[in-house]
């Protein structure tokens, strides 16, 4: 594939503050241990880890035993070993979403593989580790996906579920209804080496986790990838000195968290998490569903679940006894993710920059170490149709972040009969050596007349730009193909006026480039660059 960069800067709804942060902003520092550049500290941020032995020996074994579960390679394993005996870990998450979610999960993936790849160069032994964001309940969000069909117009899958309303989804299964679901997908997909693994992982009796987790466990055998299902109950009980920190100083943390969101406004950045009064980080399970868990103001300091009141110490009380019943908000996740690993960073998206501005607060009070995080690859990938369209008319990836209807005009416009665009190319020529004429005799005449002279241009050239546009319209109008193409440019690059990493199913390229395609993007990793890379066939 070839590579062209692309700031994110010049990306529609991207962040000041993800920007600044990419840049490596001064104003930033104070809300990050670390710039981007991974390269520049990982040596120096390995010693920093702390991490008791006995943790790492029954962390070791869980995840021993969950990869095994999923059919894990031998490279996958040895990885496990690696982590038992004291390597760090580069750690990455996703929702488990339906047949692997969007594009960037595998991105995410690859990131975590080269970051630790080229920390074990470095003399600092790392292994990539992938969080199945499992006890995350939000349904909607995982539960559909999005893939080509003709025309490169998405087709929208959906899996029905048999859960509770708002419980994790790593414990929804799955009915003999996704069988059909995957049928759809093989037949927007074609036979390939993907469809099966998809009909091997997505069965019912499957949940979303484990489903995800067996197909990723293929996906990534030979890079070694090591699944981490964050539901897990062994894995609950070892974080739960993190929930009882989380409940013991949920005022302080409060308010360390409030100080904040306030210190980040102030430096005009904004809040990816609001946080409310009287919050806590924790979750807990009612009857499956996931119910969040709030301090009452009152002298007596208990707290609330639901309608009912509970002490402090009676919930310390039931942390201890039924760890697996609480899981942490998205605030404090990443602080129990870097309790139960050894991690030297994380890496991650646009909006998890975000998050770990805020988080920092609460790692540093109840890790005393805030994890540095480091930007993931993300990319568009333009097939060989798309990229001949965008030839033929003359445009760029950035061209589509304008309006459909801008769009269109842009595609009539190079499509306009030959003899009418040769006019307005000379009509436009002319105005400029004409008016180029006119400025140099006036500025000998009177110079205050020059930019009356170069308003009057302005205003010609508007007219005759707003009659090309006119023009490009009626060709609009007589041809259904300049509007065909338009939409498959608009659904394969830039679908739904967002990214294509962030909508599009990475299944979707798998199964027209093989796993060939993940070396390709492997290859196309550079830790150090972090614009948005434009990948071509």
């Amino acid at each position: 594939m070839k590579a062209q960069c692309l700031p994110f800067s010049q990306i529609p709804h991207t962040t000041k503050l993800f920007v600044d942060f990419l840049s490596g902003s001064s104003s930033l520092q104070p809300f990050f241990p670390r710039g981007p550049y991974f390269s520049e500290w990982l040596k120096d941020e390995a010693p920093k880890i702390q991490y008791d032995p006995v943790r790492r020996q029954h962390v070791a074994a869980i995840l021993e035993r969950q990869n095994k579960a999923w059919g894990a390679s031998s490279q996958t394993l040895e990885n496990i070993s690696r982590l038992k005996s004291g390597a760090a870990a580069v750690v990455t998450g996703q929702q488990v979403g339906l047949f692997g979610g969007p594009l960037f999960s595998l991105f995410k993936a690859l990131t975590a593989v080269k970051l630790s790849e080229e920390a074990s160069k470095a003399g600092v032994d790392c292994v990539p580790v992938f969080w199945l964001a499992t006890q995350d309940h939000d349904l909607d969000e995982i539960q559909s996906v999005s893939l080509p069909g003709p025309e490169a117009a998405l087709q929208r899958l959906t899996a029905s579920s048999h859960g509770v309303p708002e419980s994790p989804v790593g414990t929804i299964q799955f009915g003999p209804e996704i069988d059909e679901v995957v049928k759809a997908a093989e037949q927007l997909l074609g036979e390939s080496e993907v469809a099966t693994f998809l009909r091997e992982s997505y069965r019912a009796e499957a949940t979303f986790g484990s489903a995800f987790a067996r197909l990723f466990a293929r996906l990534f055998d030979e890079w070694g990838v090591i699944l981490l299902d964050a539901a897990d109950p062994e894995l609950n009980a070892l974080a739960a000195p993190i929930y009882r920190g989380a409940i013991e100083r949920a005022a302080e943390l409060e308010e360390a968290l409030l100080n904040r969101n306030r210190e980040l406004e102030a430096a005009g950045y904004h809040q990816q998490v609001k946080v409310a009064p009287s919050s806590t980080l924790l979750f807990t399970l009612r009857s499956g569903a996931r119910v969040p868990i709030y301090r009452d103001d009152t002298p007596a300091k208990n707290f609330l679940i639901g309608d009912e009141k509970i002490t402090q110490a009676d919930l310390l009380q039931k942390i201890a006894s039924e760890p697996d019943q609480f899981s942490a908000n998205v605030l404090l996740r990443p602080v129990v993710q870097d309790y139960l690993l050894p991690t030297l960073a994380y890496t991650g998206g646009s909006a998890e920059v975000a998050y770990f501005a805020q988080a920092a607060v609460i790692y540093q009070a109840l890790l005393g170490r805030v994890t540095p995080i480091v930007p993931r690859f993300s990319a568009t990938i333009i097939d060989a149709k798309a990229n001949g369209l965008l030839e033929r008319y003359g445009l760029a990836l950035t061209d589509l972040f304008e309006t459909a209807e801008k769009l269109r005009e842009r595609l009539a416009a190079q499509a306009l009969p030959q003899e009418l665009q040769t006019a307005f190319d000379h009509a436009g020529s002319s105005l400029t050596k004409s008016f180029g004429a006119i400025r140099d005799c006036l500025s000998k005449l009177d110079k205050t007349l020059v930019d009356a002279a170069a308003n009057a241009e302005s205003k010609i050239r508007h007219q005759l730009e707003s009659l090309q546009a006119k023009a490009a319209r009626a060709e609009l109008r007589q041809s259904e193909v300049l509007d065909r193409h338009a939409q498959v440019l608009s659904n394969g690059l830039y679908p739904n006026k967002i990214l294509q990493e962030r909508e599009i199913a990475g299944i979707y390229f798998l199964a027209r480039h093989g796993r060939e395609f993940l070396k390709d993007v492997y290859d196309a990793i550079h830790p150090d660059c972090f614009d948005h890379q434009i990948l071509t066939e």
